[in-house]
């Protein structure tokens, strides 16, 4: 019913793999080349492109090859595993036996996971990395008992994923250690089969460029067409063979339609990626690079991206029905009691070899205490007389000068859930003799849980006031409960309600050092940045003034939106705070006169449950919103998710950095997504960056523009190189001559190629521009260069060609022979030599290079190919030899001035075309669109932002809206 349980990759044999290559129409537009350069005795150059289109498919097949085996490798994951039957016998299987239900006997050393499972009983330390990129272990408990449907995706943290290494498993088999899970998934259905299925089976990337290439070569099989016809029409009235006429009519459309060009295009892609990765930042999807130079916003993770990983405790403060204690700085000098007991109990912290290991936040708060963690030895299932006989998951013991504090044990845990924003433990005191509940989480989350009489009546302003000076503020609670009680089954629900309030515990989260400096970088280039964190509300606000994306002069606006409820309709509301404190009226009235009037700058925030009800029930809002807000709080990694996709819907090119498993579903949907992480390439996200801070970013946009511009000068010097040799031919046909076997050799590949392949190596400018490259092929400054630049190649080739049959030395064709028979002959000598020029020429004005590129001389590469054809070009124009001549069939003109004439030529062709660029760059070609009239964006954010901006009425303060509410600028 369910197959093997294999992630089979299949590895095609090289027969096959050779068969689809040679059907793949690149090739096969290379197969009818060469016949076709055959029959027309072109041997030298058909040789030459068989060789290198059987080089190139060898490598092809090699390295196709290659990666399936090395994919397959990296799939397949088959070992030996302990199952338990029905009966309670155990038996050692083959990993690909295991179906769905089978029962998975873990050992307390670890392995490696080969399915995906549920764990049922005991608590496993896993590395998640290479699926989620987060570099810290993560605990796994056993699933809770319970009527509900099990979803992997909501039960993660009692989920073990196939691929992962568990570490340890300890607590779920008496006298012998380890845990047991029950299988879920095999083979492809798992977590790792499915990410292999998206490496096998990519999304295809819905980029403009990409799409306006396969575009333009239809335009270039129009201009062959053309070209087709013309030679048809010019040949027939001659006495050319019917063979002839086909042959010559085809043979232009070989010229025309480069079949190199989609190769010639990833030339660029390929150097930034192996720039990219000496800088430390590893890629699995290459052709997103060229979609970094187009992104247009870019969401931050807050903890471990914005800020350090590590937090400091800053201090507790207990609270109860009398209100708030005085401010602790140090938990370990708190008095005995509740409050200390959940500090040291209300976490994941583990063993690992002797050493704690866990969350950085848990790890501080655990540390801060003074107490000591102890797991049981053996089997970690025991039975410990010390507690009552119940069964011990971990024991925190307090410093054994202080005789007053008891150890306390944990028996059940149930671990952190982003979506429920909180954790809790269940702990048995000193023999066993009472049971206690404790419960850490958001203040707001916790608050909610707790009995109202136990929660201050101080609260909201204690956590307001912490938040708003960027602190990271926790809650906790506890509950007695019933110690006769089998605790090891309890359900979460039970324990987590009519808790009892404890106090606030308050962390420093310094803000990194490279964040302020990023986030100016991003600014000053018009790229627009947006916090989405699970924190606080005030203290993302915090945060985001810190690191400047909120700047001293800015105000921000909070929105609230409360969905339909029993008792009242679904509202949205638009509130201003200042300093922690409402803003007066009067202080309101001024600055909505400076919004409205532009005197200064505003931005919106906006936690995860106003979001969630402002896109179900304020949708007409929702872009408007999304315009002007840079903070989102409280937000589950679903709701990230939709961020990302409600931005993307509105046009944006959005890229998210994060560095956790919470941000895994939101950095696969953004365009670009940037995990921070150690390992050297995550499945996570396509990008994976080993620094630990956000100097990355502008690091990927700078190539992504460096790539983008690269890969428009190669498409544009590719369509060139085409139309030059096109236009070379038509006119050689016209005078009833063509041009040479090994002229064609030549420039093919000693100019052509070699230039192409040395153009991409291009670095980055240091600094990102205001302005974006762009990415349209076939917009007017493009399709404009491209017919101007055509044009004056058509009028170079024709004046070498008027010169030559001025001279008085000029010598006619033969009219009575055709084609290379009239070799060597002027006409063809001069278009040659002049056409050779041009190629460089290309070369040098489609290149660009300032404000996304270093300037052309920092490629010293390309420099030196540039000088030495320039060089080359003109020894074969003024000095051939004799020897040259011969080869390259060229006819031996005497007259000097006439050759210093045709290089003369070339260089007033190179200086028309320079300037041309210049002022196409500078914009001259967008007088041709005022006669159209001015036209609204394409993008959607950008008209928004138009009409928001000229809006008298927006954002409405202080007023609640419905969902009819017609209040706001409205967009047609």
């Amino acid at each position: 019913m369910y197959g093997a349980n294999i992630i089979d990759v299949p590895v095609k044999p090289y027969t096959k793999l050779l068969f689809e290559e040679i059907l793949n129409p690149f090739y096969m537009f290379q197969v009818f080349s060469i016949t076709l350069w055959m029959i027309d005795a072109y041997y030298y150059y058909a040789l030459c492109i068989f060789i290198i289109s059987v080089i190139s498919i060898t490598i092809s097949l090699y390295e196709t090859r290659k990666q399936s085996v090395t994919l397959r490798n990296m799939a397949q994951l088959v070992t030996n595993v302990t199952i338990r039957r029905n009966s309670g016998a155990e038996e050692c299987v083959s990993s690909v036996d295991l179906v769905p239900g089978d029962c998975v006997i873990i050992p307390q050393e670890g392995l490696l996971l080969p399915c995906d499972a549920a764990l049922l009983a005991g608590e496993c330390l896993v590395n998640e990395s290479m699926l989620t990129g987060e570099s810290v272990p993560v605990l796994k408990t056993p699933l809770p008992a319970g009527e509900g449907k099990y979803s992997s995706d909501t039960e993660r943290r009692h989920t073990l994923f196939c691929g992962t290494q568990l570490i340890q498993a300890k607590g779920g088999m008496p006298g012998c250690g380890g845990a047991v899970a029950v299988v879920t998934n095999t083979g492809f259905f798992t977590a790792k089969g499915n990410l292999v299925s998206s490496i096998l089976y990519p999304q295809p990337i819905n980029f403009r460029f990409y799409q306006d290439a396969v575009k333009f070569l239809l335009i270039l099989g129009c201009v062959a067409l053309i070209g087709t016809i013309y030679i048809f029409v010019t040949l027939i009235r001659t006495n050319v063979t019917w063979l002839e006429l086909i042959i010559r009519s085809l043979d232009i459309v070989t010229i025309a339609v480069p079949p190199a060009l989609p190769a010639a295009i990833t030339t660029g892609t390929i150097y930034a990626q192996r720039r990219l990765k000496s800088q430390g930042i590893f890629c699995i999807s290459p052709p997103r690079i060229n979609i970094c130079g187009k992104l247009s916003v870019f969401c931050f993770d807050k903890t471990g991206t914005l800020t350090e990983e590590g937090l400091d405790v800053w201090g507790v403060m207990e609270g109860g029905t009398d209100g708030f204690s005085e401010l602790v700085p140090e938990p370990r000098r708190l008095l005995p009691g509740s409050m200390l007991s959940g500090l040291a109990c209300c976490h994941t912290v583990t063993l690992l070899r002797g050493e704690p290991l866990g969350d950085p936040l848990e790890l501080k708060m655990f540390e801060s205490t003074g107490w000591t963690l102890q797991e049981p030895e053996g089997d970690g299932n025991v039975l410990d007389a010390e507690f009552g006989g119940h069964k011990v998951l971990a024991v925190m013991r307090p410093p054994t000068r202080i005789s007053t504090r008891e150890a306390v044990a944990i028996v059940q845990r149930f671990p952190f859930s982003s979506a429920l924003q909180r954790m809790s433990v269940v702990t048995v005191a000193h023999g066993g003799s009472s049971a206690l509940a404790f419960m850490k989480g958001s203040p707001e989350m916790v608050a909610s849980l707790c009995r109202v009489e136990t929660v201050p009546a101080q609260f909201s302003t204690k956590l307001r006031i912490f938040s708003s000076e960027g602190l990271r503020v926790l809650a906790l609670a506890y509950k007695p409960v019933d110690v006769n009680s089998d605790l090891r089954t309890i359900e979460r629900g039970e324990v987590e309600r009519d808790m009892q309030f404890l106090g606030l515990l308050m962390m420093k989260n310094l803000v990194k050092p490279e964040s302020a400096k990023v986030i100016n970088i991003l600014r000053l280039a018009h790229i627009r940045t947006v916090m989405v964190t699970g924190d606080n509300v005030l203290t993302a606000v915090n945060v985001a003034k810190s690191c400047g994306m909120v700047g001293s002069d800015e105000k921000v606006i909070f929105v609230t939106a409360t969905p339909h409820t029993a008792q009242s309709m679904p509202s949205l509301r638009f509130s201003l705070e200042d300093g922690g404190t409402t803003a007066t009226q009067s202080s309101i009235e001024v600055i909505t006169r400076g919004l409205y009037q532009g005197g200064f700058g505003y931005h919106l925030a906006i936690n995860g449950k106003s979001f969630a009800a402002l896109c179900d029930y304020f949708p007409e809002y929702l872009p408007k919103v999304l315009m002007r807000a840079t903070i989102f709080a409280r937000m589950a990694p679903d709701q990230k998710t939709q961020l990302v996709k409600e931005l993307q819907k509105l046009n944006y090119r959005v890229g998210m950095c994060g560095d956790g498993a919470n941000d895994c579903g939101a950095l696969r949907a953004s365009d670009v997504g940037v995990s921070l992480s150690e390992a050297e390439a995550s499945v996570a996200s396509p990008f994976t960056s080993k620094t630990e801070n956000i100097s990355c970013v502008p690091l990927l946009i700078r190539e992504g523009r460096c790539s983008l511009v690269t890969s428009f000068s190669l498409f544009r010097y590719m369509a060139m190189y085409s139309l030059i040799q096109y236009c070379s031919v038509l006119i050689l046909y016209t005078l009833k001559t063509s041009v040479a076997d090994l002229q064609y050799l030549f420039c093919d590949l000693l100019l052509v190629t070699v230039l192409a392949i040395v153009m991409g190596k291009g670095a980055p400018s240091e600094e990102l521009h205001p302005c974006r490259p762009p990415a349209s092929l076939l917009a007017l400054p493009v399709l404009g260069s491209l017919f101007i630049h055509t044009c004056m190649t058509i009028l170079g080739q024709l004046a070498a060609l008027f010169i030559t049959t001025s001279q008085d030395w000029y010598i006619p064709l033969n009219s009575t022979v055709y084609g290379t028979h009239n070799l060597p002959n002027m006409e063809n000598t001069s278009v040659f030599d002049l056409s050779g020029f041009q190629y460089i020429i290309m070369a040098v004005v489609v290149t660009k290079g300032y404000p996304h590129k270093k300037p052309l001389y920092h490629n010293l590469v390309f420099l030196f190919v540039l000088f030495i054809h320039f060089a080359l070009m003109t020894w074969l124009v003024l000095y051939p030899g004799p020897f040259f001549s011969r080869i390259l069939q060229l006819y031996n003109i005497t007259d000097t001035d006439f050759k210093m004439l045709l290089v003369g030529v070339a260089a007033l062709n190179f200086l028309i075309c320079f300037v041309v660029e210049v002022l196409i760059d500078l914009g001259f070609l967008n007088c041709l669109r005022l006669l159209r009239g001015k036209r609204p964006s394409k993008k959607l954010y950008k008209r928004l932002n138009i009409l928001l901006s000229d809006s008298t009425s927006w954002p409405p303060l202080n007023q609640t809206l419905s969902p009819t509410s017609h209040t706001v600028v409205c967009l047609s």
